[in-house]
């Protein structure tokens, strides 16, 4: 021991003197740390991710002080990699901000387009998580599971709402090469079955690549009190803060992460994927921005005014050709605004102030945001993407509007204008999840026809953007007017980025990359350069269309989006109007040649049947509401008995007890303490739809909430004595169940019943109810035990979080759902065959 001491000895100052060498050669070198040092860093080829250990550059010896050590270098992307902050708005048409003509006030995106570019020909899906798994993956959006919204889902490749391993998404990939991800605002490509506390979690932004998300989950959110998720933890930062906003709260989030990550790390890129809610139904702006809106007065003249003054900004601006036609207003569809009444007019300007403030609140966040980017100095080297709307303006207010689009989504689309001026006041407040007429949709997707949801109709599908990438681009303030699709997104950035494509990423050969990169169009050089991008496909629930060098095959619109509940068309392939259209004469597609071209019509779709089978579109399903309550692989699936023991909260709807269309009861197990209790047994929904089972000053309590337009209320009449007690809630449903829908037929949905309240087996009340909700409670509220959270069912009994003060020892749910017999398939068949004889 004294003899390795002493050589120690000797040897320390020969081992000082080499560090000290070594540090000043480090510190003399200007160029990168030399491989295998701690400061190393390095690209990586990108083709496999992740990257492959590399192997051990350093020497190993059998002791430390004869070898030598050696570092895997960091990963980083290419150099000179920018920061890329890609934001989507929701629910916004052509015609919406003021960069592109609207009369709605985008200051931010006007800045960026003054310092940047214009897009007026890109394209969306049509609907939300389409469009959003499109964007995030670069393929098209049957091909990453999406075919509709994660909420219609069914058992086909195309429309599962899974994003398969195969198709990684442009998070994962700039995460694995280097840059820092995240998240902020919707997640709508989140399987509603993968939505719970449970998991599993790879399908949500964190298992997707995206190192941070904060956000809601599903398709839209109450604004004032939405389930709200730090990761894949449910938070409540509104709490006991009466004015806090989810669209100023993201922005705050996202600039402290700005911050935060470029502190902690200056030189490592980002990547933020920035999707508000808005102008997503509900509508919740501030009431700072109500004002300045409404004292602008830009509605008062109406929709046919509106459209008229838009479609004459986007002349102005150059956004569109001068010799763009506009078709006339749609009266078989609308009423020209002179034919409403003054109360209608009342209403109709109170729901479009409100979605404008909601629009122009939203453009002023997303420009603190980018002002946090250039405050860390580093707006030179970030490419911004705006993108203006995930699809067209959205018309599910119907006609009318509504107060509450949880109505709109259980087949009550037009409230009558004098029932809904009871919300007047209030309208775009917490009590309200509020829409538009969809008079103003029409306006808003200028110089278009038609609505989100409309894949054949531009209104539909054709978006704009700014790109701003100010190191780059120096065309500022130019157009362009290349065809584009948001699958292009993705393939632009990794070609800016130096980031290929991986071909395996987790051992898993990856899928083609659909879309065209767009970098091209950076160069001034390449303004009036001709689209890469030359077919593309569109399709959503039926509705078809088929772009292809300029040309547009069109299914003629069969169907207004609030017009969801009726029979589906059987054949959506064959039982068409075709409509075909030469975009590059006819911007607005409002000439309908397909008399002059039969050879083009059926040549074009041919092309869209190839298309169809390449990127798995089949099976067509024109079905709209029916999807909604289809059946998915949640965790409730098969089970028809439900236990739970101690309280819990924030159960999403879909992986949630399903009660609807059924005969069912709960049961509470409780123990009264001394003095009473009170308090939530059970709840699911919130303020504008679902059911609560309670104690209120001592008595049960169980209450259905219809849509907020009626409560039906069961209640003890004597408050509960201390001591142990059994209630029961026990409903007996009078239809036959969602197997109609098998048979494309919506009448086992929604049926009478009948509801028997019970304490220790004594039944206190029994209810008949002649209507039933018959698709969904309120999507964005849970089902919480032992309280509520968010919103309550009744705000006349109770406000959240209502804990129960009583012991809960046990809740037992059972569900009975009607199965069809042989007479009702019999009758169901011969309507189901009835109905494709007359199409």
């Amino acid at each position: 021991m004294c003899r390795m001491i002493r050589s120690l000895g000797r040897q320390i100052p020969a081992i000082l003197l080499a560090l000290t060498m070594g540090s000043l050669a480090l510190a003399a070198d200007t160029s990168a740390p030399p491989i295998g040092s701690p400061a190393a860093s390095a690209p990586i080829p990108g083709n496999q991710l992740p990257a492959p250990n590399p192997a051990f550059g350093g020497v190993i010896k059998n002791d430390a002080l004869e070898s030598k050590p050696w570092w895997a270098p960091r990963i980083v992307p290419p150099k000179k990699a920018p920061n890329v902050l890609l934001i989507i708005t929701d629910d916004a048409g052509f015609g919406v901000p003021s960069t592109f003509g609207g009369v709605i006030p985008t200051p931010t995106m006007d800045r960026l387009a003054k310092k940047g570019l214009r897009y007026n020909n890109i394209h969306s899906t049509a609907l939300c998580s389409p469009t959003r798994a499109a964007l995030i993956t670069g393929r098209n959006h049957h091909s990453v599971g999406f075919g509709v919204i994660a909420e219609q889902s069914t058992g086909f490749p195309g429309y599962n709402s899974i994003i398969a391993e195969d198709k990684a998404t442009i998070g994962r990939i700039l995460k694995d090469n280097g840059y820092s991800t995240a998240w902020f605002g919707k997640d709508h490509n989140t399987p509603a079955f993968d939505a719970s506390q449970i998991g599993p979690f790879d399908q949500w932004p964190t298992g997707m690549g995206f190192e941070y998300f904060y956000g809601f989950v599903g398709g839209d959110a109450n604004q004032w009190q939405p389930n709200l998720f730090r990761n894949t933890t449910q938070i409540y930062p509104f709490e006991g803060k009466t004015d806090w906003n989810l669209i100023t709260g993201m922005a705050d989030d996202a600039i402290d992460y700005v911050n935060r990550i470029h502190q902690i790390s200056p030189d490592k890129p980002f990547f933020i994927k920035y999707a508000p809610g808005a102008t997503h139904a509900p509508h919740h702006p501030t009431k700072e921005w109500v004002k300045k809106i409404h004292d602008m007065h830009l509605f008062d003249d109406g929709w046919n005014k509106l459209r008229e003054q838009i479609f004459e900004n986007q002349k102005r601006l150059g956004v569109i050709p001068a010799d763009t036609q506009l078709e006339p207003w749609p009266t078989d569809v609308i009423k020209n605004w002179d034919d409403c009444t003054a109360e209608e007019k009342k209403l109709f300007i109170r729901q479009v102030e409100i979605f404008a403030a909601y629009g122009a609140y939203n453009d002023y966040e997303i420009g603190r945001v980018i002002q946090a980017v250039e405050d860390i100095g580093e707006i030179e080297n970030t490419l911004i993407f705006y993108i203006n709307g995930d699809n067209g303006t959205s018309a599910e207010g119907g006609p009318l509007g509504t107060p509450n689009e949880v109505a709109f989504f259980n087949g009550v689309n037009e409230i009558p204008v004098d029932i809904q001026m009871k919300w007047y006041d209030v309208w775009g407040t917490e009590e309200t999840y509020n829409h538009m007429s969809a008079g103003w949709s029409w306006a808003f997707d200028t110089p278009f026809t038609w609505f989100k949801q409309n894949a054949s109709k531009l209104g539909g599908i054709r978006q704009n953007m700014v790109v701003s990438w100010p190191a780059v681009i120096k065309d500022h303030g130019g157009m362009r007017d290349q065809f584009c699709h948001v699958i292009d997104i993705v393939p632009t950035i990794l070609e800016v980025s130096g980031i290929p494509a991986p071909e395996v990423v987790d051992g898993i050969k990856q899928a083609p990359i659909e879309g065209t990169s767009l970098a091209y169009t950076f160069d001034q050089a390449n303004a009036d350069a001709p689209s890469r991008h030359k077919t593309q496909y569109f399709e959503m629930m039926g509705q078809w269309a088929l772009y292809h060098d300029g040309w547009l095959l069109s299914t003629k619109v069969n169907r207004a989006p609030w017009q969801a509940f009726g029979v589906a068309n059987p054949d959506p392939l064959n039982n068409q109007v075709l409509e075909l259209y030469d975009l590059t004469k006819d911007f607005s597609q409002s000439q309908d040649i397909a008399d002059q071209h039969p050879e083009k019509l059926k040549a074009m779709k041919q092309l869209f049947i190839e298309e169809a089978n390449k990127y798995q579109v089949f099976p067509l399903d024109a079905s709209v509401a029916a999807r909604i309550i289809a059946p998915r692989p949640n965790i409730t699936a098969g089970r028809t008995e439900f236990v739970y023991k101690v309280p819990m909260i924030g159960l999403p709807q879909g992986d949630s007890p399903m009660l609807l269309n059924s005969s069912y009861s709960i049961t509470a197990e409780i123990e009264v303490p001394e003095g009473g209790a009170e308090g939530m047994i059970l709840t699911s929904g919130g303020r504008f739809a679902g059911y609560g089972f309670y104690l209120l000053k001592g008595k049960p309590v169980f209450l259905w909430n219809l849509i907020d337009l009626q409560r039906i209320k069961w209640e003890g009449q004597e408050p509960l004595k201390p001591g142990k007690h059994t209630l029961e809630f026990a409903f007996t449903y009078d239809g036959i169940g969602v197997g109609t829908l098998m048979y494309n037929n919506f009448s086992g949905l929604g049926r009478p019943g009948t509801g028997v309240l019970k304490v220790d087996g004594k039944e206190v009340q029994t209810i008949k109810m002649e209507k039933t909700i018959p698709l969904i409670l309120q999507w964005d509220e849970s089902f919480d035990i032992g309280s509520d959270t968010l919103t309550g069912v009744n705000d006349a009994d109770y406000q959240p979080p209502f804990p129960l003060t009583a012991k809960l020892n046990k809740l037992t749910i059972k569900v009975d759902r009607p199965q069809l017999s042989a007479q009702d398939i019999k009758r169901l068949e011969e309507a189901q065959r009835n109905n494709r004889s007359s199409e």
